[in-house]
Parts: C-alpha cells; structure tokens; sequence
C-alpha cells in the first residue's frame, strides 16, 4: 500500500465526529443497565423482562454491521450512516414513550441497528482516507471510544434516572441521536466509491471473499478476543467487588474508571509506537500483556489472595494489553482487501459483538465470579494470540510466496 495519499482525492471526515458517531453506539449499548428496576416497576413487569433490553441491543449490534458494511461499498458510506444515525435517532424517541415492554425491546433491537452504523462506517471511512500508520492512529481513537463507552454509560444512565427517572435514558440519548445526525448531515463527506451494485449474490460474495481468507479470519478473531473479553470483568466487576471482597457499590464505578484509564494508556501506546514499531509487534505484546494480567488474576483468585488493589492492578494492565493490541488487529483487518473494507469493518464488528456478548455470558456459568471472569479472561487472551500468530504466519507466508495468497 502506497504511504501517501494524494490531497487531491482525500475527503476527510472529521475524527472528532467519527468519535461522536461511534460513541453514540456504544454508549447506549449499557446505559439502560442502571434503570432497569426503575422501567420494570413503571411498566408493572419483572426484572427479567426489561433485562431482554440489554441482550437485544448486543444482537442488534452484531447483526447489523453484517449488512452496513456491503452496502455502504455498494451506496457509499454517507448516505448508510444518515440512514442509521436516522433510525437511532427515531428508535430512541419510541423507546423513550415506550407504553409497554414489548414496544421497549423492540425499539432497542432498532436502535441498535441504528448505532451499529458508525461502528462498522467509522471505521471504514477512516480506513479510506488514510495511510496504514495513519489508519492504525486513528482507529486506536474509535476503538477507544468503543471501548470506554460501556465503562462511562452506566455513570451516565444513573444520572439520568436521578434526574427523570428510566425514560430519561433515552431523551439524552436522542438529543445525542439528533446533534449527531445534523452534524453528519453537515460535515461528513463520502469518502468511498460506491459500486451501485445492490444484491444478495454480492454480498454473499464479499462475505464469502472475507471468509476464504485465514489472514482475515486471524485477525478478526484475535483483535475481537482482545477487545472484548473485558466484557467479562465488566459484567463481573459488581459482584466480584461488592459481594465477595464486601466494598460499597460506589467502589464499582471508581475501579472501572481506574481500569478504562488503561485501555486509554494502551491505545497511546500503539498510536506513538506505531511509527516505529511493526504493527504486528504490537499485537503481540499487547496480548501478551494481557494473558500475563489474567494469569496472575487467575492465581491470585485461586490462593484467596485477590484483594480489590490487586484486581484493579491486574484488571489496569490487561486493559493496557487490551489497548495496545485491539487498534492494530482492527487496522489489519481493514487492510486484508481494499475492495472489501466496509465489508471487512462490518464482519469485524460482528465478530467483536458476538464474542463480547459470549464472554459476558460465560461470565455468569459459575458460583464464583471472580474464577469465571479470570478463566474467561486468560481463555480469551491466549485464543486471541493464537488468532494473530495464524494471520502473522499467513502473511509471513504469502510475502515469501506471491500468488499464493488467500485469493481474494
């Protein structure tokens, strides 16, 4: 790939927005944790009932960024994300006057095939108008995001529930829908070349292209194992800290705070390095990182010496770890095929959803919460390194070998 791209063809969208357009998505995705009692005292309906919000809107997400992608390669990225950035916007005023549970889960599972947009178009519009060390700078931003968005959200959905109660959660997420959407309208370009080809076959044929290449599916699966088996100590975290090392709840929100901090130092890691390190590199200390954090977790948990220092040390550096690897995975898969990238973010960010959303439920399997976020945890880090020593292999590979590649 050339390192420069000439003026004359780039049209940038602003990154401060992609990060806008991107944390629209994932903030909503936990921010109507903290008012689930409230809803289901308001709509006279158990706990388990409003709870099917949360699992709705993970799927939402996943399945979504399958057809965002190919059809933003075949209508443009512009005119995909207005049309997400739209149904989010609308999605979150039903759910917000939402007379019933069934009309609520049913706006989630629109409002999440809303937010997934600028997941997966984020990130290919990043991918467009970039060079690959550009690319890989600044889709360590939106991975960022994506990932502080689930640590911030339920701070932020407390508040709101404080302030109006659960149908708050939603007013602050359509006023975010709506300046999201008119700013989009006004300052994003289209950055791709559209083909104007509309079909099953071809979107068959592009997931198919992406499928038949172990350098994609190395990549894929080892940069969503990276980013999001913290899912696992998020889901966990509550119960691990108040329940079996008997702090107050509010330690909860400071030590994923703590923690997030890390997926921050982790992302600055990559986005200073990259210039001079391999991205390849980076993958796999970043992971490495993170196997040694869980490791450590898993001993400690196992001799009953975990102590909430210790799990926000531990937790801090697989975040690190976390941080370090995820962005450079993500740029990557971006890069396997250019003729593929919006389908390449799109099955990207499917993958992401679908492992984090089996993460967070393997989490709760066991009786000891902390054992089974450590055994997700180490599980996830050491099959996510294995993924990226494939694809590394694959390249290594295909560069000594020309014409042998994965044939896309």
């Amino acid at each position: 790939m050339s390192s420069t791209l000439p003026d004359s063809i780039v049209k940038r969208a602003p990154l401060w927005l992609l990060v806008m357009i991107t944390l629209s998505g994932t903030l909503a995705m936990h921010m109507f944790v903290p008012a689930l009692p409230d809803a289901a005292r308001s709509l006279h309906v158990s706990s388990a009932a409003v709870q099917a919000t949360i699992g709705i809107y993970i799927l939402g997400l996943a399945f979504g960024q399958l057809f965002y992608g190919p059809l933003s390669d075949a209508l443009g990225r512009r005119p995909m994300l207005m049309v997400g950035l739209s149904l989010y916007f609308g999605a979150g005023i039903v759910a917000a006057l939402a007379p019933n549970v069934e009309t609520l889960v049913l706006a989630r599972l629109f409002q999440a095939l809303g937010g997934c947009a600028g997941l997966a178009l984020g990130r290919a519009m990043v991918r467009d108008t970039t060079t690959a060390d550009q690319a890989v700078r600044a889709l360590a931003l939106l991975n960022l995001i994506m990932m502080v968005g689930p640590g911030l959200a339920p701070l932020i959905g407390s508040t709101m529930v404080e302030i109006g109660g659960w149908r708050m959660v939603f007013v602050f997420l359509s006023i975010l829908g709506a300046i999201t959407l008119f700013l989009t309208w006004r300052l994003v370009p289209e950055t791709g070349t559209p083909t104007g080809v509309v079909s099953v076959s071809a979107l068959v044929n592009d997931y198919s292209a992406l499928l038949r290449s172990p350098k994609y599916l190395g990549y894929a699966f080892g940069g969503a194992c990276a980013t999001t088996s913290i899912y696992a100590f998020i889901a966990a975290a509550p119960f691990v800290i108040t329940e079996q090392l008997d702090h107050p709840v509010r330690d909860v929100g400071i030590s994923l705070g703590i923690i997030m901090i890390g997926m921050g130092i982790g992302n600055a890691i990559t986005r200073r390095m990259v210039l001079t390190v391999p991205v390849e590199k980076l993958l796999v200390i970043g992971n490495g990182i993170s196997i040694v954090s869980a490791a450590l977790f898993l001993i400690l948990e196992l001799l009953g010496w975990l102590t909430l220092p210790s799990v926000v040390v531990l937790m801090l550096f697989f975040a690190v770890g976390s941080g370090t690897a995820s962005p450079a995975a993500l740029s990557k898969t971006l890069m396997v095929d250019a003729h593929h990238v919006g389908s390449a973010a799109g099955l990207y960010g499917f993958s992401q959803m679908a492992l984090g959303a089996l993460f967070t439920l393997m989490v709760g399997w066991g009786s000891n919460p902390a054992l089974s976020a450590s055994i997700v945890l180490i599980g996830a880090a050491i099959a996510g390194q294995a993924g990226v020593q494939f694809a590394i292999h694959r390249e290594r590979k295909e560069a000594q070998y020309p014409g042998k590649g994965d044939g896309i």
